[in-house]
């Protein structure tokens, strides 16, 4: 039970990392600031990619978030 607690504690917090930087980027790309969205796109694929090694999320969920999002970024800068 002390495991599961403990490790419980440890995935919500993973998960919580990723879901607060893919927040970040959605909420640049509706603010439109090119320079910023560029810098946050590697940083959340790279919580992507910390989240699928830690087990908090499934490879092909972490491929599907990450290409969505880069689509909407080149979107957004191409404009």
């Amino acid at each position: 039970m002390r495991q599961s607690e403990r490790r419980r504690a440890i995935n919500r917090s993973n998960r919580a990392k990723l879901r607060t930087s893919i927040k970040q980027l959605r909420g640049a790309l509706s603010g439109g600031d090119a320079k910023e969205i560029s810098a946050l796109l590697p940083k959340t694929v790279s919580e992507i990619d910390k989240a699928v090694k830690k087990g908090a999320l499934h490879r092909n969920a972490a491929a599907r978030h990450k290409s969505r999002l880069t689509a909407r970024v080149n979107q957004a800068t191409a404009k």
